[in-house]
Parts: structure tokens; C-alpha cells; sequence
């Protein structure tokens, strides 16, 4: 999936194909990948225009419990 960097301290970049309605997310800290399914088009057009993605994520996002699969690990997670 084709991502877009974002400005975020938390977040490198996120990616959305909405004919599948699935999410990534790659965090910059550790490099990983997640990608998130059954992800309406609403939410990631909040997820692109919120003020602060780290924030939104927290907050909005991850309450949903969206079920996931970590794509790939990091360079920085594999110590």
C-alpha cells in the first residue's frame, strides 16, 4: 500500500485504499506497519486532517478497536 508522509512525532506516514477500507499506519519511533481493516472513508479523511495524528490515534482511533495485523517490524524494533 502506498503511504503519505505525515507531520506527526508519533507517525512517519498513513496509507488508505478505500475500495478495501483498510488503513496503515507507520510509526516513527519503531518502523513498524500496521494495518487496520473495515476503515470507513470518514475516518481517514478525520485521521489526514486532524490537528495532531499522535493525538487523534490515542484518542479517537484506537477506541474503535479496529482489528489489525502488524505488516512489518521495524529496523528499531529488532534490538
Amino acid at each position: 500500500m502506498r503511504r503519505i508522509p505525515v507531520r506527526s512525532t508519533s507517525i512517519a506516514s498513513i496509507g488508505y485504499l478505500p475500495t478495501e477500507r483498510e488503513l496503515e499506519i507507520e510509526f516513527r519511533a519503531s518502523g513498524d506497519v500496521y494495518r487496520y481493516f473495515d476503515v470507513p472513508g470518514e475516518e481517514y479523511a478525520a485521521f489526514m486532517t486532524a490537528e495532531s495524528k499522535g493525538t487523534y490515534l490515542n484518542q479517537v482511533f484506537k477506541p474503535r478497536e479496529y482489528r489489525y495485523v502488524v505488516v512489518s517490524e521495524g529496523k528499531k524494533s529488532r534490538v
